[in-house]
């Protein structure tokens, strides 16, 4: 068994498939057959020998050739239609939701609407009205902001690409006594990202003021060199 690590989205997990007897190397485009249907990713490390044959892992099907690009291209295009028309249903049907995203399977089997709301959304009528005019199976998901704002993407405050879209894989809980810790002032214009939610940094930056407040007889070194990464978030 030889395994190799694909990623399906820039900021995705990496999973594992056999490549079998295949010529595969790292940046190479391959077709999987995924718990959702056939879908298209890119090779990001490997292959590496396997050892346990019990291990249930999907194979590669095959790799990406012109025509799989040509697919990708078009479900891009769908993609587009079936975001203006979902969006047209939603405000003539007056539903309390935001539309976000739409994704479809690579086979085109399934169309994903990615969407924001506030209250339970009844879109059974929806998803009958879009079945009937893209032809494909509708699944409607619902998103919170921070994954909303993943999938849109755009700059911080500090003038970098939003960390969720960038590299974060998942989104870990952040506190406002964490932003005390760190003596951030308690500004929710100087806090919170663009998702209107606490600063995923806030989070990732914690262990290293905890770390720093324990030595205590390098605290004010310490603490400076910390904060030094953070004051364009608190001055910009």
């Amino acid at each position: 068994m030889r395994i190799v690590g694909i990623r399906f989205k820039r900021t995705c997990r990496v999973y594992d498939f056999d490549a079998l007897d295949l010529d595969i190397n790292v940046g190479d485009k391959v077709i999987v057959e995924t718990e959702k249907g056939m879908d298209i990713g890119w090779v990001v490390s490997g292959p590496v020998q396997g050892n346990n044959p019990k291990r249930n892992i999907k194979k590669i099907i095959r790799k990406a050739d012109s025509r799989d690009m040509r697919r990708m291209e078009l479900n891009k295009e769908w993609e587009k239609k079936a975001f203006t028309v979902c969006k047209k249903k939603i405000e003539k049907l007056s539903l309390h939701m935001k539309l976000i995203k739409v994704e479809y399977l690579f086979d085109g089997s399934k169309a994903v609407f990615y969407f924001i709301s506030e209250k339970r959304v009844d879109f059974r009528y929806l998803v009958k009205e879009l079945a009937s005019k893209l032809h494909t199976r509708i699944e409607m998901k619902q998103i919170g902001v921070r994954d909303a704002t993943k999938f849109i993407g755009g700059m911080g405050s500090c003038g970098e690409e939003l960390c969720c879209s960038r590299f974060l894989l998942d989104f870990e809980p952040v506190s406002i006594k964490m932003a005390k810790e760190q003596n951030l002032a308690i500004n929710p214009s100087k806090i919170s990202g663009v998702c209107g939610r606490l600063m995923c940094c806030i989070m990732y930056e914690h262990s290293n003021y905890k770390r720093c407040m324990k030595k205590t007889h390098s605290g004010p070194a310490c603490d400076a060199s910390v904060k030094k990464a953070f004051v364009k978030t608190q001055t910009g």
